[in-house]
């Protein structure tokens, strides 16, 4: 007689698996720019190099197609996406309309706890603006919070993947000189609305800080 199924809740949980590990090394070669936008992806030295088959290659290729970070071309293999100037207008768009609604709303909803939460990422943005990768990295962490307290998952989602496919750009705003110090000041702005509890206030800083993001980008 055959053995009842395992129950869903007493089986083992799957390791991650493989081509998930591949994606996100491969992520981090992108952008760190050791493949460069535009770059075809060569299979078959990236399977030796990472010590795998093609097949785990493939599959996080195509998690990154989803992405946006790689575009499939039919029979001419993968390429690194190109951020065109339309591109990213329309990435910026996009970023703003949902960034801003959601300083409005934790202006408006927030609470004092969560307002606190941000409060301490903008007070290491003011300490980190001579340290442009760690700035990076606390501005993404700031931007992405106050879209978790805003409570809207899709939106978090979108702009989560926005994020990494803006990664790509070879002209990121911040990397414009005196950039970082415009870009703090206006987070600052931002975060004194937002603690003041004036959604209109939040709304109007946070559209107007990607609006001079997208015009740095662009010049």
């Amino acid at each position: 007689m055959p053995a009842s199924p395992q129950p869903a809740t007493s089986r083992p949980l799957n390791p991650r698996a493989l081509y998930q590990d591949v994606a996100e090394r491969l992520r981090q070669q992108i952008f760190n720019r050791e493949i460069e936008p535009g770059a075809w992806i060569d299979e078959q030295k990236l399977a030796l190099e990472f010590g795998i088959s093609r097949t785990p290659l493939r599959e996080a290729l195509k998690v990154l197609a989803v992405e946006g970070l790689v575009t499939m071309k039919l029979r001419r293999g993968a390429y690194v996406t190109e951020m065109s100037t339309a591109d990213v207008a329309q990435v910026y768009h996009l970023m703003a309309l949902l960034e801003s609604d959601a300083a409005g709303h934790v202006a408006a909803l927030g609470s004092d706890a969560q307002i606190a939460e941000l409060q301490a990422l903008h007070d290491r943005l003011e300490k980190q603006v001579r340290q442009r990768d760690v700035f990076f990295d606390t501005n993404e962490q700031f931007h992405l919070k106050l879209l978790e307290l805003a409570g809207n998952r899709w939106s978090a989602q979108i702009v989560a993947d926005l994020r990494k496919v803006m990664k790509l750009n070879r002209h990121l705003s911040l990397f414009k000189q005196g950039r970082l110090a415009e870009s703090l000041a206006e987070h600052r702005a931002v975060m004194a609305a937002i603690a003041a509890r004036n959604p209109d206030e939040a709304t109007r800083r946070m559209r107007a800080h990607f609006d001079n993001g997208l015009a740095a980008a662009s010049a």
